[in-house]
């Protein structure tokens, strides 16, 4: 990106999903008029609507949107190509802005652009084949053990249940000879922007309220339609997150509807629960209460913005 943005703002939306983030982005975008660009790694699939809670047309018609449903389930699409693609963006847009928003709850997606990835040597592709041998044969849990032995460090920061982090993880360790947390927070790209994080928060038993009435309206919206029509391609990446996998298991017979739903809120409680661990580790972030007066945020962004 060119150095000419040293002067621009990237307002950055965090938050638990349910909290609110979109309608404070759309609030924002019309008050700095400007537009919006989306960190949530699940709305980037034009197939999966309901379930990802996207931006409804006349959320999307209240301001410019920029990657929402610009992907098919079918396409790869990682984290580093967003990057990418979200740095180039930002940079067209800063062109006739002076403030961009950027809202989303995926929290790698997020630093991604603020912070940018980290780096990691190329390694030998037989290395991830032998470790994908071994999940098949011995399970998760050998290969968790592994990671123990290997980096203690990541052991106990890394997602341990989700396989494709403790593969990646036990790769780099392996093919480098050293820790995969060795290699965390070095040499990332400088952003040539200002960054300004806006958290919105509440009482758990709020988050987790307003977690179980937004799927209660996603069902009364078509969440069942639309998974239904995805159950061919059920095996994808994209598919394999909450709203999607729970419902796909009552369409097999193996879960009841009812106890589906409740997974289903289950799931989105505790990925909320990860969130705010995820994103309390920022300690620049200005924290409001989700019923926070809009003024009183606009307010303490412009002071940020112009701290004269």
């Amino acid at each position: 990106m060119k150095p000419t943005t040293s002067h621009k703002t990237l307002i950055s939306i965090v938050g638990p999903t349910a909290i609110g983030k979109t309608n404070l982005s759309i609030k924002l975008a019309k008050h700095f008029n400007t537009e919006i660009i989306s960190a949530d790694s699940r709305q980037f699939f034009k197939e999966m609507q309901i379930g990802t809670a996207a931006p409804t047309p006349l959320e999307l018609a209240a301001a410019p949107h920029h990657f929402i449903h610009h992907k098919s389930i079918q396409d790869a699409y990682s984290v580093g190509a967003f990057e990418k693609d979200a740095i180039q963006k930002l940079e067209a847009l800063f062109t006739n802005h002076d403030v961009v928003i950027m809202v989303g709850g995926s929290g790698l997606y997020v630093d991604a652009v603020t912070k940018g990835l980290d780096h990691f040597p190329e390694v030998d592709k037989s290395i991830r084949e032998k470790l994908n041998a071994q999940l098949e044969k011995e399970g998760l849990e050998s290969l968790q053990e592994q990671l123990k032995d290997l980096d203690l460090e990541t052991y106990n920061t890394i997602a341990l249940k989700n396989p494709q982090r403790v593969i990646r993880a036990l790769e780099v360790c392996i093919g480098t000879g050293k820790p995969y947390a060795s290699f965390l927070n070095k040499d990332k790209n400088n952003r040539p922007f200002k960054t300004i994080t806006l958290g919105l928060t509440a009482d758990r038993e709020i988050i987790y309220n307003r977690i179980n009435k937004r799927v209660d309206i996603m069902l009364e919206e078509g969440l069942l339609e639309e998974v239904k029509e995805l159950t061919p391609y059920q095996k994808l990446n994209a598919l394999n997150t909450v709203g999607y996998k729970e419902i796909f298991n009552y369409f097999s017979e193996a879960w009841t509807l009812e106890f589906a739903i409740s997974e289903i809120k289950k799931n989105s409680r505790r990925f909320a629960k990860r969130q705010l661990t995820w994103f309390k580790r920022n300690e620049n972030t200005l924290w409001f209460d989700y019923e926070s007066d809009l003024e009183t945020i606009i307010k303490k962004v412009t002071h940020e913005i112009h701290p004269e």
